[in-house]
C-alpha cells in the first residue's frame, strides 16, 4: 500500500481525495506528516475524507501513532495516521 505524505503546503481537499481513493481501493490508508503544519493538513484531510466516504456508506476511524524517519542523516519524528473502516 502507498504511503500518503503530507506537507504543510498540501491542499487538504486534494489529500482527502487521495485518502478516500486509497481506502476505496485497498480498504485502508496510511498518512505521514512531519511538523505541526503538516499534521494540521493531514488531520483536516482525514476529516474531509471521512465525509466523502460516508456518502459511500463507509465509516472510517483515525488511528494516530509516532514513527521515525531518516532525512539527510537526521532522525525526524513523524505522525502516522492510519485510516480504516470501523
Amino acid at each position: 500500500m502507498e504511503l500518503i505524505k503530507v506537507s504543510a503546503n498540501s491542499r487538504s481537499t486534494a489529500v482527502a481525495g487521495a485518502i478516500a481513493g486509497v481506502i476505496r481501493e485497498h480498504g485502508r490508508a496510511e498518512v505521514q506528516a512531519i511538523g505541526a503544519g503538516a499534521v494540521n493538513q493531514a488531520v483536516k484531510a482525514a476529516a474531509i475524507a471521512r465525509g466523502y466516504l460516508l456518502l459511500d456508506g463507509i465509516n472510517v476511524v483515525l488511528i494516530p501513532s509516532f514513527g521515525e524517519v531518516d532525512i539527510e542523516g537526521s532522525e525526524r519524528t513523524t505522525v502516522k495516521l492510519t485510516i480504516e473502516p470501523r
